[in-house]
């Protein structure tokens, strides 16, 4: 993540934060950022660095009529600063800060086969045991991992899959060699 998508969040959930907005800024922003993403064309546009700023922040004005306006603010100044094409990464790391000041966890769980609900609940709960915060956890299937889990929690990666494992004993094989 790059140093300027952390500033940029930063600063919005510091504002956010401090004017009582935190819950209202992080859903406009996260309901501009789904929709960017649901609309092609959109996501185009502000993407795009030959499309002029000022037209970009023309089309922003236009859709974002009645959007908390520290959000729509923020997003002008993206533009201005010509930062609006890494509004995913920003988002993301805004998310980040939100999740921290909630203590909230938020868990990528990947398994080799499709959980049922139970067992999901069953893992998430150990986590929160283990970590003392409530986690959100979104899932996914890679049949590769053969068996077991795989967890991503931020940057950390704790990697309990048979092909993990399987991996981890062809890197010891071929340094003993």
């Amino acid at each position: 993540m790059a140093v300027a998508h952390r500033t940029y969040a930063r600063a919005l959930f510091d504002a956010a934060l401090a004017e009582g907005r935190l819950e209202q800024a992080h859903e406009d922003l996260g309901d501009f950022v789904a929709a960017a993403e649901q609309v092609p064309e959109l996501a185009s546009l502000l993407e795009n660095p030959e499309v002029d700023r000022v037209a970009k922040a023309s089309v922003l004005e236009e859709l974002l009529g009645g959007a908390d306006e520290l959000v729509r603010n923020f997003l002008l100044l993206l533009v201005e600063k010509g930062r609006i094409a890494g509004l995913r990464e920003t988002a993301r790391e805004f998310d980040s800060l939100v999740a921290a000041e909630q203590q909230r966890l938020e868990v990528e769980l990947t398994t080799a086969v499709e959980l049922s609900d139970a067992e999901s609940r069953e893992i998430v709960a150990q986590i929160e045991q283990a970590a003392g915060r409530k986690v959100e956890a979104s899932r996914g299937v890679d049949p590769d991992l053969i068996g077991g889990l795989v967890l991503q929690i931020g940057s950390l990666r704790v990697d309990a899959s048979v092909r993990g494992r399987l991996d981890q004993l062809r890197r010891d094989l071929r340094t003993r060699s």
